[in-house]
C-alpha cells in the first residue's frame, strides 16, 4: 500500500500555506494603507502627543468590526492578525499532515509547539 501522504507532498503544501498566507497579509495590508492615505493622507501630523491605537484596534472582534467598517487602520490591524495566523496555520496543518503519517513523534512535537504559540497568543493576557 503506498502512502497518499509523503513528505514532499505535505512540505509543498506547507510552503504554498506560508507564501498565500503572506502574500494574502500583504494585500490586505496595502488596500489598508490605500484607505487610510485616502482618507487621511492630506491631514498634518501631531508629533508632539502620541496617541496609540484605539481601543476598538486591539482585540480580534474589534478588529473585525472596524476591518468590515472598511476603515483603513481596521483592514491594517487585520492583514497584521492574518500575517500572526499564517505561522500558526502551518503548524496546525502540520500536525494533520503527522497524524496522516502517523508520525507520533512529530505529531507530540508539533502539538506542543502548537500549544506553546496559542498560550503566547491567547494565554498570555494579551489582546486577542
Amino acid at each position: 500500500m503506498t502512502r497518499v501522504w509523503t513528505d514532499r507532498k505535505i512540505e509543498d503544501i506547507v510552503g504554498n500555506l506560508l507564501i498565500s498566507g503572506v502574500l494574502l497579509s500583504a494585500f490586505v495590508v496595502a488596500v489598508g494603507g490605500a484607505i487610510y492615505l485616502i482618507r487621511h493622507g492630506l491631514a498634518p501630523a501631531g508629533y508632539h502627543v502620541f496617541r496609540g491605537e484605539p481601543s476598538d484596534l486591539r482585540s480580534l472582534p474589534g478588529i473585525f468590526h472596524s476591518a468590515l467598517g472598511l476603515s483603513g487602520r481596521g483592514i491594517i490591524q487585520l492583514g497584521l492578525v492574518l500575517l500572526i495566523a499564517t505561522p500558526v496555520a502551518r503548524v496546525a496543518f502540520a500536525i494533520w499532515g503527522f497524524a496522516e503519517e502517523h508520525d507520533r513523534l512529530y505529531l507530540t512535537f508539533t502539538g506542543i509547539v502548537l500549544i506553546i504559540l496559542l498560550y503566547s497568543l491567547l494565554g498570555s493576557g494579551s489582546a486577542f
